[in-house]
């Protein structure tokens, strides 16, 4: 593929620790994005900050707020993975919504698009910029606007399940699946904002373990292992 979206989970980054980061594994993913820049692969990433905050979860807080600084975790993860990035010969951009003063530069396609064509990976930090929207939308949002051939989406789980395997040790995996089926059995893949918006743009997502061995790479170059949700 010319140029993917790669959707990267906080709580994957953080490894075994749950929370913060785990410098081994986010070099791991330096290392194999690394391999699809110089094969000239353009990545957009998006990361969650679920390794920072899960603002959902509290009672006290206001929505707005929790979710802004669920958005400002997201920055946090993009700038410290985007040095982990340049430590092995990337160049890198970091873009948001809503201006980050000299940490970060605003988000346009055409911004994103001279980027991509100077070889450079773009991370999409800040989601949407408003609250109520999660990063799985912002990653949808993102990938349709800078013409993503498709979302690959890197999740401590391999793939879509019919049931959490986490609590039915007889839950099937899915090899294949449309995004309708998705939103009709409720699979919580991504959420319901963005499943409508990848049906409605035609926008196909790879789902698979970032903790397998070169599973980004393998995911990209046709080695897929995980569950590819068709439009």
């Amino acid at each position: 593929m010319k140029r993917i979206l790669l959707k990267l989970s906080g709580e994957a980054l953080a490894g075994d620790k749950h929370t913060g980061f785990d410098e081994a594994t986010v070099m791991v993913v330096a290392k194999q994005v690394k391999q699809l820049v110089d094969c000239g692969t353009e990545v957009g990433i998006v990361i969650g900050g679920g390794n920072f905050w899960r603002g959902r979860t509290s009672e006290n807080i206001d929505r707005t707020k929790a979710d802004q600084i669920g958005m400002l975790a997201t920055v946090m993860n993009c700038i410290y993975v985007s040095e982990i990035f340049r430590s092995v010969g990337i160049m890198t951009q970091v873009l948001t919504p809503f201006t980050c003063g000299a940490f970060t530069k605003l988000f346009s396609k055409d911004r994103a698009g001279k980027y991509f064509s100077k070889g450079m990976v773009c991370f999409f930090a800040g989601g949407t910029g408003h609250p109520y929207f999660s990063t799985d939308t912002a990653t949808v949002l993102r990938a349709v606007e800078i013409e993503a051939e498709g979302i690959f989406l890197a999740k401590a789980i391999d793939g879509v399940y019919d049931s959490d395997p986490k609590i039915n040790p007889a839950a099937v995996k899915y090899d294949e699946i449309s995004i309708q089926e998705v939103i009709d059995r409720q699979l919580a893949v991504i959420d319901l904002t963005a499943s409508i918006m990848c049906m409605e743009n035609k926008m196909p997502m790879y789902i698979f373990s970032l903790n397998e061995e070169n599973s980004i790479v393998k995911a990209i170059s046709g080695e897929f292992s995980g569950t590819k949700v068709t439009v």
